[in-house]
Formats: structure tokens, sequence, C-alpha cells
């Protein structure tokens, strides 16, 4: 791992709009777009905006920066081969066709466990077991034993899982990190574990899937090392364009998920059986600039060091923020999710006020509002299910105050968010 830090001028440069000094703390919700991303969408709708597949020029370069948006979409996934990513206008509509490909190969009796974050990662597969008659069981996430006293500092935890499978599961699907929460799921542990303990009760087939929507923006996806069959997330989320990308492993391909284009094309063993249409093509060329980005990030060129180097530097964002929100427990302040950073924490940071002063989350955005050139958010961001099962009950509609930052944010930035945290916590 690199102990180089971030050039933060050729960050911060990479966006034109950090330029204003606004401060984007609500990036869980989307970061901003790289220029170099923008610029390629814009050059291919005004010079190669033409049906793919043609033997003409124009055609010929055209299918060829789609094929290249897609060979970044697999880097960005370290999958095997371009065949198992597919590409599409967001992860929720993604994870609906994965679901509806998956139906027939679900069989009576058998089982689908989800989590209760983004809904993207549970509804599909819900709708899915209300068509097939099927039981759907929900991992909760529960109390992290090192915070006993603060009860919404929950993650999702491999002892409460392990006792959800049964010899009929055929499908669990958790998120990477949660959008709410910002814990890193040891993907590729509890994948480890799921699959030696189908194979001790002699499960027929148990697949994977990971919600990557919020984890991608802060730490390498790395599908063949976690041994996960299938595997999403946002480009919008990480810099580039508003598309959304799918990975599906090959032997799924193959016996898994039928298809859901026209019945004469030839998809077997491609994951384009999976795109009822084709996706914009001049968002997936857009998509080129994020792996471009991130390897200019390292001196070496290399993703793993961009990606080392992301990690360390939005450490020194978390770390002071979560600091400081720790110390107003007094104040009525609880983080929901850990309480502390390091590795397992994304800068996705959520907290609720409540003691004997509480104060609503929207009041406390509106006083970041009022403020002006910053923006935060509150609410439950899709993970209905998650804020709605908080115990000690909290309002659904208020929910939570979240502050999401990612590495073009600065410390200075941090300090001006603590420093208006102050005036509203007084």
């Amino acid at each position: 791992m690199t102990t180089e830090t971030l050039d933060l001028n050729l960050v911060r440069g990479s966006f034109p709009i950090l330029a204003s000094g606004y401060i984007f703390a609500d990036n869980a919700g989307g970061s901003q777009c790289l220029a170099t991303a923008a610029k390629r969408v814009a050059d291919y709708l005004l010079n190669t905006n033409v049906q793919l597949g043609a033997d003409y020029s124009v055609s010929v370069t055209s299918t060829q920066r789609v094929a290249d948006g897609v060979e970044a979409a697999r880097q960005l996934f370290n999958a095997k081969s371009v065949d198992e990513v597919s590409l599409g206008s967001s992860s929720t509509m993604l994870a609906e066709n994965l679901a509806r490909a998956l139906e027939a190969d679900v069989l009576d009796g058998e089982e689908i466990i989800v989590t209760g974050e983004h809904e993207a990662n549970g509804g599909p597969w819900k709708k899915l077991a209300a068509r097939k008659g099927i039981t759907v069981k929900v991992w909760h996430a529960t109390q992290i034993a090192s915070s006993p006293n603060n009860p919404y500092a929950v993650s999702l935890q491999l002892e409460t899982l392990l006792p959800l499978l049964t010899s009929k599961t055929r499908l669990v699907a958790f998120t990477g990190c949660s959008n709410i929460l910002g814990t890193i799921t040891p993907v590729k542990a509890y994948t480890t574990a799921i699959r030696a303990r189908a194979a001790e009760l002699g499960v027929r087939k148990l697949e994977v899937s990971i919600d990557c929507v919020a984890y991608a923006p802060h730490r390498r996806i790395d599908v063949q090392d976690w041994d996960v069959d299938y595997c999403f997330f946002s480009v919008y989320k990480v810099y580039g364009p508003h598309i959304g990308a799918l990975y599906t492993r090959l032997a799924s391909l193959q016996s898994s998920l039928q298809p859901l284009t026209h019945h004469f094309l030839p998809v077997k063993d491609k994951s384009y059986k999976l795109q009822p249409g084709g996706p914009g093509y001049e968002l997936v060329y857009g998509v080129t600039a994020v792996p471009d980005y991130l390897r200019s990030l390292s001196t070496s060129s290399s993703l793993e060091d961009a990606w080392a180097k992301i990690a360390a530097h939005e450490q020194t964002l978390v770390a002071p923020l979560l600091a400081y929100l720790k110390s107003k427990e007094s104040r009525g302040v609880r983080i929901v999710g850990e309480e502390t950073g390091g590795p397992s924490r994304a800068p996705t940071i959520s907290f609720i006020v409540g003691g004997e002063r509480p104060i609503r989350s929207k009041d406390v955005v509106r006083a970041f509002d009022q403020k002006g050139n910053i923006g935060i958010r509150y609410g439950h961001f899709y993970a209905y299910t998650l804020v709605d099962t908080l115990s000690p009950k909290i309002d659904i509609d208020d929910a939570v105050v979240r502050i999401s930052l990612v590495h073009y944010n600065t410390a200075e930035e941090v300090q001006t968010i603590i420093a208006i945290l102050e005036e509203v916590l007084a």
C-alpha cells in the first residue's frame, strides 16, 4: 500500500464545480462529475452519435467507444471479462433486471435473504419472492458490542446472518457499504462463511449479490477476489455520468439467468442478455473517464494504489467529524452506525439529536441551508427498513442527518461543518 498522499490540487482541479467554493457534503446521493467524463459524453453526442455495428467509419468509431466504456466498467469491477458486465440507467433498474432474469431458476420453497438497507438491493428480491410465493428473510443490522451505550451503533454482523441460512437458501443479497451506517462490510470474509455454511447444509444452489453503490466511491471493488456472483454500483456516485453497472459471473450467466433481450440474439454467455435495449451510449463512453482519472492519482498508474490513497485521505475527513459528534453524547447526539473511524468506516456519517433537548433532523439541515454554500441532507435515503427498525424508534419521515464526504472534500471543509454544528448544538 502506498504511503504517498493524494494531490488535492490535481483532485479538485478535475471537478470544475469545486472552484465555486461550495461544500458538497451529500456525496452519497451522487458525486460531482469529472470534467473529462462530461467532455466525453458531449464528444460522443456531437461527433459519433450513430447506431452501433455498421461498417461505415463513424459507426466503427462509435462501436469502439461503447466497447471501451464496458471495458472501463470491467476494470472498476475487476471482472474477468467484459461479457460479465452490463450497463443501464440505474442500479435500481439493473437489480430489477437481475431479479427478473433469475426468476425461472428459483424453485418453489426456496428462500432469499436481504438486508434492510437501500431498497434497490431489497425491493427486486422481495417482488421476486412475492411472484414465486417464496420466503424472504431480512438480515438486520444489530448493535455493535464496542458501543453498548448507543443503541443506534449497529452494523451487519455475521453471527446474525448464519442462523438465517437453511438448506433452502437460494440467494443472499447484502451491501458492501451502508448508505446510512457508513460501515464497510468485509465482503470476502462474509461470502466465504456463507458458502461454507451452505455446503454444510447441502444447499442446491446459493448465489451472492452485493450492492456496491455506497461502497464504490470509497474502496476498490474486486469481484474475483470476493468470489461473488452478482455486484452492481452507480457510476454517477463514482465521479462519472448517470448510469449504473452490473457484474454477473459467467457461470451464473450460463446456468442461472434467462435472457431479457430479443429471442434471436446470441446472448447465452453474455451479460447483454440483461439489457432489454441498449443503454445511453454517450454515457457508456463517459465511463471511460473514471478509471483514467483514478490512475492519474497514482504515480504507478495503479488502481489499487489510487484507492489506497483515497481511503487514507478519507480517514483524515471522517476521524475529526466522528470525534466531534461523539463528544456531544451528553447533548443527545447519537451516531447511527460505527462511532469510530478506521478501515471499516467510510466518511458517510448519520446521526440524530435526541435527549432532553431534541432537534429534528430537518431543522439541523435547515441551519446548514441558511448558511448557504454547503449541502447536507436528512431523511431515510431509501434505506427505509433499516431506519424503521432502529430502536428506540425514530420518526421515519425525519429520520437522520447525513453528512457524506468523498476524497475531493478537504480537512478545511470538515472544520466548517463542525463549526456550524457547534452553533446548532449549543
